[in-house]
């Protein structure tokens, strides 16, 4: 294929006026009531509406982006907070009726039929699916979630701990963990154990408020839980719970036994006779924690050298970010946790959100929002803003194949023993993952199928679902309450929920991609490509089999790519 990059320019708009911008809801609404009593008279017509509808989404969607960008980058600014919470409050309950119009009239139309069905059928189909779903008693609940998931990023963002006398994030803290030190490991440990502990009765509270909300949003659409209503929501056509189920003991059997060999590995180099749970990512004494940068810009810089050695197409996306200032990379004080690329839909160019400390981890982290970003430009020249809102399980396919195709080239952050440890440390946890997937979306299908459970109630079932997919290696003695108020850590839970067996099922399809790579490296990279640059014209199988890999998490296809990796852990030197 075409691998040549051309710039992404914004786009003239023929809908809106240039120098529009969103404000309020009485400036946008006039926009919306013309696409609502627009006349369409044969099939060319249609297709112009639908170009309008498309500007004016991207128009609003990078405004919201960018509220959502500052208030994350900067929670302690109220300004930001106010902007946001205004969005979700007193423009975005306004639009969705209009939505819900603006899908009828594409459904009703007697033109809609003569649409290309190889490009529009996953758009059609979603829109159907929004106009089931679509209830006026929603909408304010749905604001309502929206503003109070974002206290979970305001929360974490206050959270720091002192080591040595010296203030850190948690992110900033978690490089101690990796230190040949085990006495600094576990005063880390401690420390990181008591601060997430302090917020502990508030995070239950605000979960507790979300969970009534979705249920209530779940009733309202005629669903019995917040859980069907979801995956109906998220257009999972493709699997169902029972699925997932399967996946969660494919898991249990085939990859805990690597997670097992894994953990006894690295218990054997550090010469421990009992794990702790500040010695999982540690080093052996002697061996210095793997330090691949200083700060965000040469990390930036870096990785830009890493994806050029890939693909030439893959830097001019990092490098037309760097230029447009579109990373917000190291960690600080009053920044959300986590990291994110967030799609800017009439710009077209992304913004990398992470929260570096300069370890290992934040060098797959940017390989990872890497592959988010390419995805963003190689679906760009698509022409709807919808065909560009693909499924997550397509969006972390990019990201977590981009992170095995690059590992060779990591030889730009380390030297050659450096390299393999760096490379092992990914295979480990691609690995890792996997049974973390299970236990987060196990416990998601429990919580909303348990609606009016107890905090007692979630704690008991929450340890048993983590114990199901634990070694029973560490020993956690003395930290049982930490452990059953783990699933606080977990961001997905509180501000995207049900997203998160996505990341399992492309984690397989990484590690598919990979094992393609390997085989035929340009032919491997030529068919990530052109699966990127379809967006959601296609069906997730389609886009899968265009990346040249199965639609498959079943227990046997589970079986063979973990045995695939097993071979490759061996190889780098795991003792099984």
């Amino acid at each position: 294929m075409d691998t040549t990059f051309v710039a992404i320019e914004k786009p003239i708009r023929t809908f809106l006026p240039e120098d529009f911008k969103v404000t309020t809801w009485d400036a946008l609404q006039p926009y919306f009531e013309q696409l609502q009593n627009r006349t369409i008279n044969n099939k060319k017509e249609l297709e112009e509406w639908l170009a309008d509808i498309s500007e004016l989404e991207a128009v609003i969607s990078e405004d919201a982006a960018w509220r959502q960008i500052n208030m994350t980058c900067y929670t302690e600014n109220k300004e930001y907070e106010d902007a946001f919470t205004y969005f979700c409050m007193e423009i975005e309950p306004h639009m969705k009726p209009y939505g819900f119009e603006l899908n009828k009239k594409l459904q009703e139309s007697p033109y809609a039929k003569e649409l290309d069905t190889a490009q529009y059928f996953p758009y059609l189909r979603s829109v159907g699916t929004a106009i089931q779903l679509y209830r006026p008693e929603n909408v304010a609940l749905q604001a309502e979630a929206s503003v109070l998931a974002q206290q979970y990023g305001a929360i974490s963002a206050k959270m720091s701990v002192e080591i040595d006398s010296k203030e850190y994030t948690l992110q900033q803290a978690a490089k101690f963990l990796q230190n040949p030190d085990r006495e600094l490991r576990e005063k880390t440990f401690r420390a990181v154990a008591a601060r997430r502990m302090q917020d502990k009765d508030q995070l239950n509270e605000l979960f507790n408020k979300l969970l009534v909300i979705r249920q209530q949003i779940a009733v309202n659409a005629g669903f019995e839980n917040y859980r069907d209503y979801k995956f109906k929501e998220l257009g999972r056509f493709d699997y169902t719970p029972e699925d997932c189920y399967a996946f969660h003991d494919a898991v249990r059997e085939h990859i805990m036994p690597l997670q097992t060999m894994l953990i006894k590995y690295r218990q054997q180099r550090l010469g421990l006779d009992v794990m702790r749970p500040w010695d999982s990512d540690a080093e052996p004494v002697g061996t210095q924690p793997l330090r691949p940068f200083e700060t965000g810009q040469e990390l930036s810089e870096k990785a830009a050298e890493v994806f050029s050695r890939l693909r030439p197409y893959f830097s001019k996306c990092l490098d037309t970010m760097t230029d447009m200032k579109r990373l917000d990379l190291e960690s600080r004080k009053g920044k959300a946790p986590g990291g994110y690329n967030c799609p800017l839909a009439e710009t077209g160019v992304p913004f990398i959100f992470m929260n570096a400390a300069g370890t290992i981890g934040d060098v797959i982290t940017m390989m990872h929002e890497g592959g988010h970003a390419v995805h963003s430009f190689l679906s760009h020249p698509l022409k709807l803003s919808a065909f560009k809102e693909y499924p997550m399980e397509i969006a972390e396919l990019a990201s977590m194949s981009m992170e095995l195709f690059s590992m060779e080239h990591w030889d730009v952050f380390f030297n050659e023993t450096e390299l393999k440890r760096a490379q092992l440390e990914e295979l480990e946890r691609v690995i890792s993952v996997l049974p973390w997937i299970a236990t987060i979306d196990k416990f998601q299908h429990w919580l909303y199928t348990h609606p009016g459970h107890t905090n007692e109630e979630r704690e008991t079932q929450w340890l048993a679902i983590l114990n199901e997919f634990s070694t029973g290696i560490t020993d956690w003695s003395g930290f049982e309450e930490y452990r059953t108020n783990f699933w606080q850590k977990q961001l997905h839970l509180f501000e995207v929920p049900f997203y998160y067996i996505e990341y399992g099922i492309a984690q397989l399809g990484a590690i598919a991609m990979w094992r393609q790579y390997r085989q035929n490296k340009e032919q491997a990279l030529d068919n990530y490509m052109k699966a990127l640059s379809l967006g959601y014209t296609k069906t997730l199988k389609e886009l899968y089999a265009t990346a040249g890999i199965k639609f498959d998490f079943s227990p046997a296809y589970v079986k063979e790519l973990g045995s695939f990796v097993k071979d490759a852990l061996v190889a780098a030197g795991v003792k099984g």
